[in-house]
C-alpha cells in the first residue's frame, strides 16, 4: 500500500500558508515552515509497519499546483492524507474533488482541528474518504490502513478505532466520540530523512542557530483551559512522552543530523519531576554544550529555580501567552493566571539567563479602547525594558469548535461566517473598536522594533556572529508580520 502525507500548494496571492503544526492559521509573506510533528510521526509509524510512504510537503517544496499536479496525476497512491484548517478547508474542498478527478481510486483521508470540531460538514462538501477526529491521527491512520490491508480493501468497520468518519451504502458513519488513549511512548522515533526535516530547517523565525528543528514531547497543553485555542479540539486531555525517550531524541538530532537548535512545539512543556529529570539528564549527557532548547511554557508555572535549570540545560527561547493586559480578559477566556503575576514570571526567566518571547492578540469583542490601548502599551513596555526578547501580535480569531466560536454564536458577535475570512488578515468579530483600529493596534506593537531602547538591548546583548545573524533574521520577520497586518484584509 503506497500511502501519501501530502500538504497541497494554496495558491491565493495572501502569501505563504502556515498550515502544518499550527494552533492558529495565518499567511506569511516572510516564508516560515514549522516541521509538522503529528504528520510526521503519521508518517513514520506507517513505515515502522511495512507501507511505503511518500512525504510531501509541496508548501514547503514551494511548488506551484500545476507543478503538484502534474506530480500527483504520475503516481499511483493507494491513500492520501491531508491536514486542513479553517480559512483553507474551502480550497482542500476544492482540491479533494480534483484529485478524486484525477484518481478516482485513490483514497482520500482528512485531518485536523476543523474537521475534528466539523467532520459531517466536510464528509458533505467535498469526496473525502475518511475524517480521522481527536489529535492522535497519527495512531488512527495506521490503524485505518492495516485495517484496509487486512481486509483486501473492505473496511472492517466493526474494528476500527473511535473518532473515524467513513462513507456506507452513501451514508456518512462514524464510529463515534475519538478517545486519547494512546501511549506516545510506543510511537517510534521520527524518521527525518523519510519526512524531509532540513525543509524546515532555516526558514524559521524561532531559530537562533542554524540547522534547526523540532521535537514534540507531548500533546498538547496540560491546561487545555483557553477557551481561544482551536487544539483544545484536538487535545482535551494531556499526553507526554517520558523524559528519557526526549533525551535520545535529542542525542540523535546532535549526533546524526548536527542540529544546533530544537524547538519542543508542545503546548505547554511538562513541568515538576518531569522537567527536572529532562534538565539534569540534559547537562549529565552534555547536551546543553551541544544543542539549544527552545519550548512553550504557561506563566506562573515555575520558580525562579525551574528557570535557572532550564538555562543550565541548554534552554534559550521560551513562549508564553500573554494574550492581553486587561484582567478580565484573562478570566474570560480561562487563562487562570493574574496579569501581574504573568509579568513577574517573565521577569523572572529573564533574570535566569532565557530568552523569554511572549504572544498576544487584539480584537476581543468586549474590549473597548482603553482596554487595546492597555495590552499595546504593556507589550511595548516589555520590549522596551528587555522583560521579553521578542514578541508576536495577532488578530483573535474564533476557531470551529472552540468555546469562543460557541460564544460568539450565542452573542451575534461574527462580522462573518466565511472560512476563508479567518486568516488573521482581518477581525471576525465585533469590537467596539472596529477592524481597522485591531489591525492598528497589531502593528503598533511591532513597530516598538525600531524603538532605540529595544534597539539598544539588542545591540548589547550580541555575543557572537550568530547573535547577528539572528538579529537580521529577526528584523526580516518584522518587516514581514507589518506587512502580513497592512493592507484591506487581501480579499
Amino acid at each position: 500500500m503506497k500511502i501519501a502525507i501530502t500538504y497541497p500548494p494554496l495558491e491565493t496571492g495572501k502569501g505563504v500558508p502556515l498550515l502544518g503544526q499550527n494552533r492558529q492559521f495565518q499567511w506569511f509573506n516572510n516564508p516560515t515552515y514549522i516541521y509538522p510533528m503529528v504528520p510526521a510521526y503519521a508518517a513514520t509509524l506507517l513505515k515502522s509497519k511495512g507501507f511505503d510512504v511518500v512525504w510531501n510537503d509541496a508548501i514547503a517544496e514551494e511548488w506551484t499546483y500545476a507543478q503538484y499536479k502534474e506530480y500527483y496525476a504520475k503516481q499511483d497512491f493507494d491513500l492520501v492524507m491531508i491536514e486542513t484548517k479553517t480559512p483553507v478547508v474551502k480550497m482542500h474542498w476544492d482540491i479533494v474533488k480534483e484529485l478524486k478527478q484525477l484518481k478516482p481510486n485513490t483514497i482520500i483521508v482528512m485531518v485536523g482541528d476543523h474537521v475534528t470540531a466539523c467532520p459531517d460538514e466536510t464528509m458533505k462538501n467535498c469526496p473525502v474518504d475518511y475524517v480521522l477526529t481527536g489529535g492522535n491521527y497519527d495512531f488512527l491512520l495506521a490503524g485505518l490502513c492495516e485495517n484496509l490491508c487486512d481486509h483486501s480493501g473492505v473496511l472492517d468497520t466493526a474494528s476500527l478505532e473511535a473518532g473515524i468518519y467513513y462513507r456506507e451504502n452513501g451514508e456518512v458513519k462514524n464510529t463515534g466520540k475519538f478517545v486519547l488513549n494512546q501511549d506516545l511512548n510506543e510511537l517510534p522515533m521520527i524518521d527525518r530523512d523519510l519526512t524531509k526535516w532540513k525543509l524546515y530547517s532555516e526558514k524559521n523565525g524561532n531559530y537562533s542557530k542554524l540547522p534547526g528543528t523540532y521535537t514534540m514531547a507531548a500533546r498538547d497543553c496540560w491546561h487545555h483551559k483557553c477557551t481561544f485555542c482551536s487544539w483544545t479540539t484536538l487535545y482535551p486531555k494531556y499526553l507526554v512522552r517520558t523524559p528519557e525517550s526526549l533525551l535520545d531524541e535529542v542525542g540523535m538530532l546532535i549526533e546524526k543530523y548536527g542540529v544546533k537548535e530544537i524547538m519542543d512545539d508542545s503546548g505547554a512543556f511538562p513541568t515538576g519531576e518531569w522537567l527536572r529529570t529532562f534538565c539534569k539528564g540534559m547537562i549529565e549527557r552534555g547536551y546543553n554544550k551541544k544543542v539549544i532548547m527552545d519550548c512553550n511554557m504557561r506563566f506562573c508555572a515555575l520558580t525562579f529555580e525551574d528557570y535557572k535549570l532550564m538555562k543550565a540545560a541548554g534552554f534559550r527561547f521560551v513562549l508564553f501567552g500573554l494574550e492581553s493586559a486587561n484582567q478580565e480578559t484573562l478570566d474570560r477566556i480561562q487563562k487562570c493566571e493574574k496579569i501581574e503575576d504573568m509579568v513577574e514570571s517573565c521577569n523572572l526567566a529573564k533574570k535566569a539567563g532565557l530568552s523569554p518571547h511572549i504572544t498576544i492578540m487584539f480584537g476581543y469583542p468586549w474590549e473597548d479602547e482603553q482596554q487595546v490601548q492597555n495590552t499595546v502599551c504593556l507589550g511595548q513596555k516589555i520590549l522596551k525594558k528587555n522583560w521579553a526578547h521578542t514578541l508576536q501580535a495577532t488578530v483573535l480569531i474564533p476557531y470551529p469548535g472552540t468555546p469562543l466560536y460557541q460564544e460568539c454564536k450565542e452573542n451575534g458577535w461574527l462580522l462573518t461566517e466565511n472560512y476563508e475570512d479567518y486568516d488573521q488578515r482581518m477581525p471576525v468579530m465585533k469590537t467596539p473598536m472596529g477592524s481597522e483600529k485591531i489591525k492598528e493596534a497589531v502593528q503598533s506593537v511591532y513597530k516598538v522594533a525600531f524603538h532605540p531602547e529595544f534597539i539598544w538591548h539588542r545591540i548589547i546583548g550580541i555575543r557572537s556572529w550568530e547573535d547577528v545573524k539572528f538579529i537580521f533574521r529577526a528584523a526580516g520577520k518584522v518587516f514581514g508580520h507589518l506587512a502580513d497586518f497592512g493592507g484591506k484584509g487581501d480579499k
